[in-house]
């Protein structure tokens, strides 16, 4: 139980279910078009997304080591390491998943025959290693870095696929019998770009409720370079920045035909975010920064649900 808290084992198995969705609803429908056969079958898609959640098991174990001091300030009820598990243990264990991890995607990398593109994780582990030693506690680094880390959990998908590197030089749209659907590249490059955006949202709202511990540990987060307020500012700026492909997709989708998907990225999507909005400059306390932030979570969510939304209109 002290494992699964550690981990994270909520937010693993949000990151499995969005590449289960954006896999089995954006990639493996390619199959039925596509002149080369999918790499990512059941069971290598199976491998790539396991070694995706240890990666990110290993990153939450490995923050946590390096957050124990401030941690205790900002949430001693949640600890688990010291009291419950051994540092050096958690320590292993870090070192453990991550190799196991890189052994899976070396796998499927081989038999694309690219281990190049083992860099991929390579790189994310390395970025976890130096966000918990250093990046969170600069300015704006340690949330564009959790920001990146998110979105590559969609880019990951469209590098291990050669089938999907086919489509790249396409439009938006392309013809298949009896069909025309939005190009899966471009899918999967919008639901990055939205994951990125809200992720980066997310993480500031975060500093905005671990100020006083952050603070007083020396870190320079933008609620404390800035100010509460300015950050807040800030924080709507990127959300209007997520609005316009919201709005401008919901409206080419609704003039497509694409009626239940189009509506849904208003209701579920566009109208949550702007609601959100306008409630995050409303308190300064830690708990309403902790309601909005799981209100954003939620929306997230939401977002990845709308893949289930989109494989009935392009392949009913």
């Amino acid at each position: 139980m002290y494992w699964l808290q550690l981990i994270r084992w909520k937010n693993l198995l949000i990151v499995f279910l969005t590449q289960l969705l954006a896999w089995a609803c954006v990639i493996l429908p390619i199959r039925d078009y596509s002149e080369l056969s999918l790499l990512l079958d059941g069971k290598n898609f199976f491998l790539l997304s396991l070694s995706t959640v240890l990666i990110a098991a290993a990153g939450y174990i490995i923050n946590d080591y390096f957050d124990i001091k401030i941690d205790v300030i900002n949430r001693p009820e949640k600890m688990v390491l010291e009291k419950q598990i051994p540092l050096k243990f958690a320590i292993l264990m870090h070192s453990l998943l991550n190799v196991a991890a890189l052994i899976m995607s070396a796998y499927v990398a081989r038999l694309a025959g690219h281990y190049s593109w083992l860099a991929l994780q390579l790189s994310c582990t390395i970025l976890l290693w130096f966000y918990s030693t250093h990046f969170k506690r600069q300015f704006m680094t340690g949330n564009v870095v959790v920001a990146l880390l998110t979105a590559l959990t969609i880019v990951v998908l469209i590098l291990y696929e050669p089938a999907i590197h086919t489509l790249a030089s396409q439009g938006a749209f392309i013809i298949i019998p009896d069909n025309k659907i939005p190009n899966p590249v471009w899918v999967l490059g919008i639901y990055t770009c939205f994951a990125f955006t809200l992720t980066w949202m997310r993480e500031i709202v975060k500093d905005m409720e671990d100020f006083k511990g952050d603070a007083q540990e020396g870190c320079i987060t933008m609620p404390i370079q800035w100010g509460l307020l300015r950050s807040v500012r800030f924080t709507q700026v990127l959300g209007i920045v997520a609005l316009i492909p919201l709005i401008t997709g919901a409206v080419k989708l609704l003039n497509a035909g694409w009626m239940m998907l189009g509506i849904y990225t208003i209701l579920l999507l566009t109208i949550p975010i702007m609601v959100w909005m306008y409630y995050l400059p409303k308190k300064a306390t830690s708990q309403h920064y902790h309601t909005m932030s799981r209100w954003l979570k939620m929306i997230m969510i939401s977002g990845i649900g709308s893949l289930i939304i989109y494989y009935f209109h392009a392949h009913a």
